[in-house]
């Protein structure tokens, strides 16, 4: 088995699937990148068992099929150091030694079978739901919504990107039970209604292959596994089991008071207030009057305190609400628009995070932000 291969383009690729690797792997073989040639083409995957992602390479040229693991740190390492130029592999398939000749040198590598390799999942087809959808909103989706993701080993539904499908829109939720984002598609149908929880690793994974993805990608998952099909990569990842909470019953519906601002000048208002905060609450303070807000912040074991004043529209009666600063920094980053709307309805309830225009007419978003006590 052999294949010529460029240098460049063998390692964006590996460096893509390369993410997967875990660092404490139960299987030693999975330290390992599996190369396939097969149909004149290199198969890449990388695996920690709970995720695989699978690469095409194109190839200069190649001879026989078979398949060989490589240690996955000895080669990105190496392939980093090459300029631009053709790699020539040459597999022995008796002691599985790898041969990786240059112009000006020959290096060697300790190759293990292939067939050690774990098998990848099947598709349960009784049980199979499809969808495809245009690269630019699944890549909007994880990205507006990866951040809110929670740690919580007591509630690992809350862990990943709850990702629901029906006939109207495609809706992708995350939340920490702290804050909530909820981002919708109109242009992302479903003729089925159907729902799967997406894990924090395989999102970000996508988050990596999708900006250079031009065409729409395939998403297929059933009870267990979800199977992302790009053109040059396949994404293959295990469902967070369980039922996602009912999320739209957080919401508050009556939000009378309704602020907007600058969301840069508010973001960086926040940036300096915030350094005066109590390091353990984060606490900073909303003091909102006709249209006028007081951002105000104070930690009194060090006797220092904030406060600063902003131009803003506001419609309501004169309201204080208290907001851990480090969320609604994350929050403000996410939203794209210049201005932002804050709807209130009082200092106990849930504050919503609006963008004033949507980037896209097909896309609605909505942050929440759960306030904090104010101690008087």
């Amino acid at each position: 088995m052999k294949f010529v291969v460029s240098s460049t383009e063998i390692l964006g690729h590996i460096q893509a699937i390369s993410r997967v690797i875990s660092n404490k792997n139960t299987l030693p073989i999975l330290d390992n990148f599996l190369f396939e040639l097969k149909n004149d083409e290199l198969i890449a995957t990388a695996s920690d068992l709970e995720t695989t992602l699978i690469t095409t390479i194109p190839l200069d040229a190649s001879e026989g099929e078979g398949v060989i693991a490589l240690p996955a740190k000895i080669l990105t390492d190496t392939l980093k150091e090459f300029p631009e130029q053709p790699l020539t592999f040459e597999v022995d398939s008796q002691t599985l030694a790898v041969k990786l000749s240059t112009e000006n040198g020959k290096f060697s590598i300790p190759g293990q079978n292939g067939d050690d390799y774990p098998k990848n999942p099947e598709r349960e087809q009784d049980s199979i739901v499809n969808i495809t959808v245009a690269s630019e909103v699944l890549l909007k989706g994880v990205n507006k919504t990866l951040f809110a993701t929670a740690d919580d080993e007591l509630r690992p539904v809350m862990n990943g990107i709850f990702i629901e499908l029906n006939n109207n829109d495609l809706t992708f939720v995350a939340s920490d039970a702290h804050k909530l984002v909820r981002y919708k598609r109109l242009d992302g149908k479903s003729e089925v209604e159907s729902s799967f929880i997406l894990p924090k690793k395989p999102a970000s994974l996508l988050r990596n292959i999708l900006p250079k993805e031009e065409n729409p990608v395939l998403v297929e998952f059933d009870d267990k596994n979800a199977f992302f099909t790009l053109s040059n990569y396949k994404l293959i990842c295990r469902l967070v089991e369980g039922k996602y909470p009912s999320y739209g019953s957080v919401i508050p519906t009556n939000n009378p008071f309704k602020l907007t601002i600058d969301r840069v000048e508010l973001y960086n208002t926040l940036k300096r207030v915030s350094v005066f905060s109590n390091p353990a609450s984060n606490l900073i303070k909303f003091e909102l009057n006709q249209n006028e807000l007081v951002v105000s912040a104070q930690d009194i074991d060090f006797s220092i305190s904030a406060r600063e004043k902003l131009m803003c529209q506001y419609e309501g009666e004169a309201l204080e609400i208290g907001f851990k600063s480090v969320f609604l920094l994350e929050i403000l980053q996410n939203i794209s628009s210049s201005n932002v709307v804050v709807a209130l309805s009082d200092p106990t309830r849930a504050g919503l995070f609006l963008p004033y225009d949507n980037e896209n007419a097909d896309e609605d978003v909505l942050m929440l932000l759960m306030p904090m006590m104010i101690n008087v």
